[in-house]
């Protein structure tokens, strides 16, 4: 009888050191993690995004009736802030940080017959989702540079496909990626080591869960290229990185 009641005991003390473990883990995480934010800006006149002609194929034309697309190699919102810029940072990880590979899928969709978003940014050996929604065949031909480490590919994709379900290799800022039927589809695919972010429409960026340290940021934009600045991340605060670009 003794001894069921020292089984007993021994149980229940295995079981609140448990919880006690369950609970606390992700408290200690959330307060490592530091967070970079900032603005991204464009100083001066962006160059004339132009409508896109979608007449080679009707299907796509129709859904932009009235309402024609423009190219996005700069795209400019309120106060010049400057949208599809990918940050990331370039030097100083830890190891552990830069080959952790999140767990969500990043997807890169086709919807009226562009792709939405035009840039994203990936992990390394994160996985992407190519998905569809048009009403008309694409063929996604990522372009990796050679010696990267990263394989290119080309795929049919039909209406109501499933989605391509693939991953990249290689760190590479950045793939460009086109559609062999529908010319004027332009999009980067930025594959990074550890956290990252692309900025929004209003040319601002958060990057999550950063951990402490001193880092080199890098901005990556198609046709004003790349910034960097210095870092320091502290335990649960957050800092602030400002880019500016020069428009050509």
């Amino acid at each position: 009888m003794k001894s069921c009641y020292q089984s007993a005991g021994t149980l229940v003390v295995l079981l609140l050191v448990g919880l006690a473990l369950l609970y606390s883990g992700p408290a200690v995480g959330a307060a490592a993690g530091g967070k970079i934010t900032g603005t991204i800006k464009l100083d001066g006149t962006p160059a004339h995004q132009r409508p896109i002609d979608m007449s080679k194929d009707p299907v796509c034309a129709q859904q932009h009736t009235g309402n024609p697309v423009k190219t996005e190699t700069v795209v400019v919102g309120a106060n010049g802030g400057l949208e599809y810029v990918v940050v990331y940072i370039s030097e100083g990880l830890p190891e552990g940080a830069a080959n952790a590979v999140p767990a969500q899928p990043v997807t890169f969709a086709q919807k009226g017959c562009v792709y939405q978003p035009h840039v994203i940014a990936i992990d390394v050996g994160q996985k992407l989702l190519v998905t569809t929604a048009d009403p008309t065949t694409h063929n996604i031909h990522p372009l990796p540079a050679a010696g990267t480490g990263n394989i290119g590919w080309n795929k049919s994709q039909s209406p109501g496909s499933p989605p391509i379900d693939t991953t990249w290799k290689a760190q590479e800022v950045a793939i460009p990626v086109k559609c062999n039927i529908h010319p004027w589809m332009h999009g980067y695919m930025a594959v990074v080591k550890g956290p990252y972010a692309v900025s929004d429409d209003k040319g601002s960026y958060t990057i999550e869960n950063a951990p402490p340290g001193s880092y080199t940021l890098t901005a990556w934009q198609e046709t004003y290229g790349t910034q960097t600045q210095k870092v320091t991340v502290a335990s649960g605060k957050s800092v602030t990185a400002d880019f500016t670009f020069k428009a050509k």
